[in-house]
């Protein structure tokens, strides 16, 4: 391996999901400015929207969130084409 080229601030970091408020440790370079306290050892924190155990992917749970009525503005645009 080419040396000098991987970086040097390579460590254990806590990711929370924001969603739910599951956390996971994993090493990572993230730069972060928060910690968080897990099992009496405090880690660099950063916060995420969601990750696997809230992605309806993942947990086999469709959650439909329609914001500002987007599905509704669909189907009257392309109502017109219905046969």
């Amino acid at each position: 391996m080419k040396k000098g080229i991987h970086p040097e601030n390579y460590r254990l970091v806590a990711f929370k999901d924001m969603s739910n408020d599951d956390v996971f440790l994993t090493k990572s370079t993230a730069v972060t400015n928060e910690t968080l306290e897990v099992d009496g050892v405090e880690y660099p924190l950063v916060k995420m929207e969601i990750s696997r155990t809230s992605h309806p992917y993942y947990t086999g749970k469709s959650k439909l969130v329609d914001t500002a009525g987007r599905i509704d503005k669909f189907k009257t645009k392309y109502a017109k084409f219905k046969k």
